[in-house]
């Protein structure tokens, strides 16, 4: 069975659905009913900034609170979805923060994280205004994607601004319908 992490990085107020988790949610209703679907949103987590401590300690201990609720849903899931707006033609924080923790995560003794990923595919999902402008952000992922031997199952991109603006664009609903479907 398969198991899809769906991770929003909006920073949208709570409770205001943004562009990219719209598309995503739209991409979601084609996921086969067996599917398991979580979905977390950063925002309301609360995880600390990433301290690089690979050469001075070399290990992490095991993550505690939402690090450990991430990174166990991270290991159980088939499937790893990145809901990221593009924010400043960039990763938004909190997704940063996340990817920061990949670090110490494969440096947690017995947890096995960088051949656990191996085995995973890696999707995107955003909008912005111009999709040119979001290209390094979406190469940025294609590449951690790589480093860790995780399959890259691209990228689904929608017309971003105003809530509700991707509702408008015919083209990345089409594309939303059958994405997750390769």
């Amino acid at each position: 069975m398969s198991s899809f992490l769906f991770l929003n990085a909006s920073a949208r107020e709570p409770g205001h659905m943004g562009n990219t988790e719209a598309l995503a949610r739209r991409a979601a209703q084609s996921l086969p009913a067996n599917s398991e679907q979580t979905w977390l949103n950063l925002s309301e987590l609360h995880v600390p900034a990433f301290v690089d401590q690979r050469h001075t300690k070399g290990t992490y201990s095991m993550p505690q609170g939402d690090p450990r609720v991430l990174l166990d849903s991270t290991l159980h899931a088939t499937d790893i979805v990145l809901v990221s707006p593009v924010y400043w033609y960039s990763v938004p924080s909190a997704l940063k923060i996340y990817l920061d923790h990949w670090s110490a995560w494969m440096r947690v003794p017995d947890v096995g994280f960088k051949e656990s990923m191996a085995s995973k595919r890696l999707w995107v999902i955003t909008t912005s205004g111009d999709r040119a402008k979001a290209q390094p952000m979406m190469d940025s992922y294609r590449l951690c994607a790589e480093f860790l031997g995780m399959q890259w199952m691209g990228v689904l991109w929608g017309k971003g601004g105003a809530p509700g603006t991707v509702l408008a664009d015919t083209d990345a609903l089409q594309v939303a319908d059958g994405f997750f479907q390769k």
